[in-house]
């Protein structure tokens, strides 16, 4: 210590020597503990109650032990606190008028943590963006959505606009909209949709797979067939469900018919040409004058 004195005389008094050394030693000391001990409580909190508490719980803990170990440095520099105190006091009034965004965000962050209607893990619909939740933080909600781009929501416009748990409960319901042709029988279209979900292994029996006659439409019934599934396989049982409803039909020889346009050319124009093909690839063309004419077609895709 001598040798450092002598060596730093000229510059540094003995004094100032040994705050220096102590200043060192803390944030020697200080900084590392804190980050093994904000990394404890966060990982404990996490097991015993939930990780976005377990991440609130470690951010508070770290921003209070910095505070706490910078105002014991400025202690040790022979700054007094009672000025300083109050000069922040007066700074922090001046601070929250400017920035009254920012506080109504962290205001608007503990009610989001209060009112538990979603947590770090799950999947939530914000203004028609679908993402995971992975962060709850005192100013906004981090989202990684699932094109793996990353999404940032203030929690004050979390707390006032809508927005969809897709995870909150353990069991989801998979809808799958089916149309037929008006001539099937719905009794045997009944029996192949619950049989088809039946032999899925990620269909629940119960709640049980339902059938809704939705209406008439223009050219088919249009049906609704639910079917549950817990939240981890939702995707699983809707992909089983259309590919083997699809697979079944086209076995069963179930119609599912699509749209048909009709083209109308107007009175002062030729009427469109039709070829009508027969099982046979025999072709039946009607021309403008009304003539038809049989005979194989030349042109097979016609």
């Amino acid at each position: 210590m001598e040798f450092i004195s002598s060596l730093f005389g000229e510059h540094i008094s003995e004094e100032r020597l040994f705050v220096l050394v102590r200043v060192i030693v803390i944030l020697a000391v200080g900084l590392p503990l804190l980050i093994i001990l904000r990394r404890y409580l966060s990982s404990y909190i996490t097991r015993h109650y939930s990780q976005h508490y377990g991440m609130l719980s470690g951010k508070l803990f770290f921003y209070i032990g910095v505070t706490i170990l910078l105002v014991t440095l400025l202690h040790e520099f022979g700054f007094s606190l009672t000025p300083l105190l109050g000069a922040a006091g007066i700074l922090g009034i001046a601070i929250g008028f400017a920035s009254q965004t920012t506080v109504s965000n962290v205001i608007s962050g503990f009610f989001l943590v209060a009112e538990k209607s979603f947590v770090v893990g799950d999947v939530v619909n914000v203004g028609g963006n679908v993402g995971l939740v992975y962060s709850i933080d005192t100013l906004s909600v981090k989202i990684r959505m699932f094109d793996n781009r990353f999404l940032r929501v203030p929690n004050e416009t979390m707390i006032k606009s809508e927005f969809i748990n897709i995870t909150k409960f353990p069991i989801r319901r998979v809808d799958c909209n089916i149309s037929v042709a008006y001539k099937e029988d719905l009794q045997r279209v009944r029996e192949i949709l619950f049989d088809v979900a039946e032999k899925l292994p990620y269909s629940l029996q119960e709640p049980p797979p339902l059938l809704i006659f939705d209406k008439f439409g223009s050219s088919s019934i249009d049906l609704l067939f639910v079917a549950w599934a817990r939240k981890e396989n939702f995707l699983l049982l809707r992909n089983g469900l259309n590919m083997g409803i699809k697979e079944r039909f086209d076995k069963e020889g179930i119609e599912i018919p699509f749209p048909h346009v009709s083209l109308y050319t107007g009175s002062a124009t030729k009427p469109l040409p039709l070829d009508l093909i027969s099982s046979d690839r025999t072709v039946l063309s009607t021309n403008a004058g009304g003539e038809e004419s049989g005979g194989k077609p030349e042109n097979p895709a016609n």
